[in-house]
């Protein structure tokens, strides 16, 4: 298999995790900072629906694109 063709399966494949599992991931950012103190929160993000249909159209993408070189 093809660098290309790896990569898109794998793409596929998270965005498709993705869409039907969701994700999230943490962010940490400094609220106050004053001298030595400091104050940070942590907020919970969740990724957004649309970004795993982009991961699944660009991996298709690299599927085909893969499939299209070696023939």
């Amino acid at each position: 298999m093809r660098p290309m063709s790896i990569a898109g399966i794998a793409l596929v494949c998270l965005g498709v995790f993705l869409l039907f599992r969701g994700g999230s991931f943490t962010t940490r950012r400094d609220v106050v900072k004053v001298g030595d103190v400091k104050l940070t929160a942590s907020e919970h993000r969740s990724i957004p629906p649309w970004a795993a249909g982009l991961g699944i159209i660009l991996g298709s993408g690299l599927l085909i694109a893969g499939a299209r070189r070696r023939a």
